[in-house]
């Protein structure tokens, strides 16, 4: 499977990325969507969902980014938001995928379990064997998350954040267990995907405080047209546009889920004033800080009554 210049972005594959924010998740089977597409999906990436696809049937060649393996039933792929993927899935294949507002599920994580940040942001290839630990639990949490999407109520959004935490909870429960009993149970990772994950890595520990590209290359070893190329070849963006999805995903969260007067959150992100912050903003979001927050925060009270 290979990657296109052109790096398609969607919510759900196939259909054109909204940009909308949403705290909802959505529910289905593997054959559903796969079969549409003679089971073969190509590279794309999510820039706002996080997916966790569980194969109880079956076998898939995955791709994320350029890495290139073969899972066999069962096993568990968790895609973060922002990575690029493909699948050719086999005929046979079956299992549950729950796509979800990565932004959300981070913030509850944050709240009642740190440690658990870095499993939602970390892809992971995970083939699991019948004797591990913690397995019998996936099944009635993607059954629950099923049944809650299917049922609109009051509190759906709480209650589906809840069992997406709980489902996180049992990943990062067997990636640890996965660690302890066998090195090779994630993906073998390459020398420029190893420098990707650094930049990121990086940028996740100082974007706050450092917004240089030079800064960025030096610490990762390359020079700042080599992390651009490299950037481009792997994400299908430039390194700045890496660095400004960063501090935009963390001003959106910052908006919806605080209370931070605008100015505050701009002089934390680094900006120097509120309003190099605000047309930064509005440049890649299309409107204000002040209109983001107020009609988030608007759809937010409103989610209960979604339909999916």
């Amino acid at each position: 499977m290979a990657v296109s210049r052109v790096i398609p972005n969607y919510d759900l594959y196939g259909d054109s990325s909204s940009h909308e924010e949403s705290a909802a998740f959505n529910f289905e089977w593997i054959p559903q969507r796969s079969t549409l597409y003679n089971w073969l999906i190509h590279p794309h990436r999510h820039d706002s969902f996080i997916q966790v696809l569980y194969l109880t049937q079956g076998h898939v060649d995955v791709q994320i980014e350029h890495v290139q393996q073969t899972l066999h039933a069962p096993c568990v792929m968790l895609i973060p938001a922002g990575h690029v993927h493909g699948f050719r899935f086999s005929q046979d294949t079956n299992g549950p995928v729950v796509t979800a507002m990565q932004k959300a599920l981070e913030s509850a994580a944050a709240l009642m379990m740190p440690p658990l940040l870095e499993t939602i942001r970390t892809p992971r290839l995970l083939s699991l064997q019948s004797e591990m630990r913690y397995i019998d639990q996936l099944m009635p949490l993607f059954m629950a998350l099923e049944q809650e999407s299917h049922t609109p109520a009051e509190g759906q959004v709480a209650a589906g954040t809840s069992l997406l935490l709980a489902l996180m909870v049992q990943v990062h429960r067997i990636c640890k267990l996965s660690e302890l009993t066998d090195a090779h149970t994630h993906y073998s990772i390459s020398r420029k995907a190893r420098q990707i994950e650094k930049f990121r890595s990086l940028i996740d520990k100082n974007f706050r405080t450092e917004h240089s590209l030079q800064s960025y290359a030096n610490q990762v070893g390359v020079t700042v047209g080599q992390l651009s190329r490299l950037c481009r070849e792997v994400l299908g963006k430039s390194s700045l546009q890496v660095i400004n999805d960063r501090l935009i995903q963390e001003a959106q969260r910052e908006l919806v889920y605080t209370a931070l007067p605008i100015k505050q959150l701009a002089s934390e992100l680094g900006f120097e004033d509120d309003a190099y912050f605000s047309r930064f903003f509005r440049k890649h979001i299309g409107i204000t800080p002040k209109a983001y927050r107020a009609r988030s925060l608007a759809q937010m009270g409103g989610d209960a009554q979604t339909h999916f």
